[in-house]
């Protein structure tokens, strides 16, 4: 079967602008590919789930298979506004933070939804969390987010692409910015979505 692969998300795909002189995730994927199959980059740096909606009009015509990166923006944004408020204890922080994950929750499994009616072979990933710097409750708080995406895709019949797993190295992340991949990072990534998308690969966790 000749793949077209589609790429949709943030910037852990539309990762060029962090790693100048070096492959970025699409020009890895297509140097893996054989010459038969092609990959066209739909993501964009900054997007959130909501925003990656917009991007499901720019999806080809004939696309195989779709994968996603979504929700660290989300998980961004939560961090930034959520963490900082005051509590008394730690159910007041935890209900906080289930409250700031409701709308990604219901949004995601929304996108996911739509996706699966394209009746394209589909793979999700995770939101990495060996980022450098990252401390404990930022890791913590990933959880939540990776449990949507864990639960959506397996409820979905989609492959899980675990970049927890993949990306685990310091050096699988940007010098530029460390929430980016590297091009080390970016080849693994681009190797775990050849593997996710070949033929026979369906509903599975691939971990490197």
């Amino acid at each position: 079967m000749t793949r077209h692969i589609v790429l949709l998300g943030d910037s852990i795909f539309d990762n060029a602008l962090y790693v100048p002189g070096g492959p970025s995730v699409i020009e890895h994927l297509r140097r893996a590919l054989p010459k038969s199959d092609k990959a066209t980059l739909i993501a964009l740096d900054g997007a959130t789930v909501t925003s990656v909606f917009r991007q499901l009009e720019r999806i080809p015509q004939d696309a195989t298979h779709i994968v996603l990166s979504a929700g660290g923006n989300d998980a961004l944004w939560m961090a930034g506004n959520i963490f900082s408020q005051p509590t008394t204890d730690i159910r007041s922080s935890l209900q906080l933070v289930a409250q700031a994950v409701t709308e990604f929750r219901l949004q995601y499994r929304k996108l996911v939804s739509e996706l699966r009616a394209l009746r394209l072979r589909l793979t999700v990933c995770t939101i990495y969390d060996a980022v450098p710097g990252l401390d404990s409750s930022e890791i913590a708080g990933l959880c939540v987010f990776n449990d949507t995406i864990t639960r959506t895709a397996f409820e979905n019949g989609a492959t899980l692409v675990d970049l927890r797993v993949i990306c685990n190295e310091t050096t699988d992340y940007s010098t530029i910015s460390p929430i980016e991949p590297s091009a080390s990072g970016g080849g693994k990534i681009a190797r775990a979505i050849v593997e996710a998308t070949s033929e026979g690969q369906f509903f599975h966790r691939v971990i490197g």
